[in-house]
């Protein structure tokens, strides 16, 4: 059976590192939902202005593509799917997809984010994506990992509650 998953949370929780790993593990395709902005919205970013639900719509239009192209043979995607609405728009596209959620404090995304040199995101706009997350509904399927630990770790809890699951 293949897994569609995408790895979700605000900038700096780990989406890509933990994506990237989870995707290796299960040996499917990788996809960073930061390669799909449009540069409006990189450039938008770039200047710490965040990004309103009219710049979202069109990346995560893109992003449900990716995710439906590859729901056959599965896939992961890092990406952010901070608000319900948003993963709404990626379950239009492919409905199968489980979102993982990485959670944890703010200070400790902050600082992760202030230690990544050349990204286009500022440490600035950290707030702005707590006040814009939406966790997980009960009726969303998916699970919230503490993204606070090593990947690997990460990864082993996915995978432990996947087996759960079955």
């Amino acid at each position: 059976m293949s897994q569609l998953i995408a790895v979700m949370g605000v900038s700096g929780s780990g989406k890509t590192t933990v994506g990237a790993a989870l995707a290796q593990r299960l040996r499917v395709p990788f996809a960073d939902a930061d390669d799909f902005h449009p540069q409006t919205n990189i450039d938008k970013m770039s200047a710490g202005i965040p990004l309103d639900d009219a710049d979202r719509l069109p990346w995560l239009v893109a992003i449900g593509a990716w995710l439906a192209t590859h729901s056959a043979d599965g896939g992961v995607i890092g990406c952010s799917a901070l608000k319900r609405s948003y993963r709404d728009v990626l379950r239009a596209a492919a409905p199968t997809t489980l979102f993982v959620h990485l959670a944890g404090d703010q200070d400790v995304v902050r600082k992760r984010v202030a230690g990544r040199p050349g990204h286009f995101m500022p440490a600035s706009l950290v707030a702005t994506q707590f006040a814009t997350l939406e966790p997980l509904e009960p009726d969303e399927s998916g699970i919230e990992i503490d993204l606070d630990q090593p990947v690997d770790r990460v990864v082993e809890a996915y995978l432990h509650a996947a087996v759960e699951a079955l």
